[in-house]
């Protein structure tokens, strides 16, 4: 078993929660490519089933399928970034929901889609499953 640090977590891990804001949590940076096809619309269905982080709480670690669907604009996502990025979320101490928003706003920064969505499928742990879905542009919420 691997030794733990004072606030319980391994070394090495770090805790999204030590952060003023997820925007700091310095991951690599997604790269892109330019489309051919700009004055068309379609859409890339993109399955990454191999997404871990820690649990802040427990310091376990946490297994999701993450799914990104977008419709691009001038750019795509190059896809070994994709990779390198969704991978260095192995030694991040951070909430389902905070993972998956922060995914979509690196995204979104990088790649600037005309829309998108991502999906973080996570496995059960103490019997509770947990998807997180979050689309840009937001969706409109309110009173009608």
């Amino acid at each position: 078993m691997e030794p733990k640090t004072e606030e319980g977590r391994a070394p090495g891990v770090r805790d999204a929660s030590e952060y003023e804001g997820l925007q700091e949590l310095e991951l690599p940076q997604l790269e892109t490519w330019t489309n051919q096809y700009p004055d068309r619309d379609y859409r890339v269905h993109l399955e990454i089933p191999e997404f871990n982080c820690i649990c802040p709480k427990t310091g376990l670690p946490d297994f999701a399928t993450v799914v990104i669907d977008y419709v691009p604009d001038r750019k795509c996502v190059e896809l070994k970034s994709l990779k390198l990025y969704i991978t260095a979320y192995r030694n991040v101490g951070i909430f389902h929901e905070h993972a998956v928003n922060k995914i979509l706003d690196d995204f979104v920064r990088a790649v600037e889609p005309r829309s998108g969505e991502i999906r973080g499928v996570f496995a059960a742990r103490g019997g509770i499953s947990t998807t997180v879905s979050v689309s840009w542009p937001q969706e409109k919420h309110g009173s009608s």
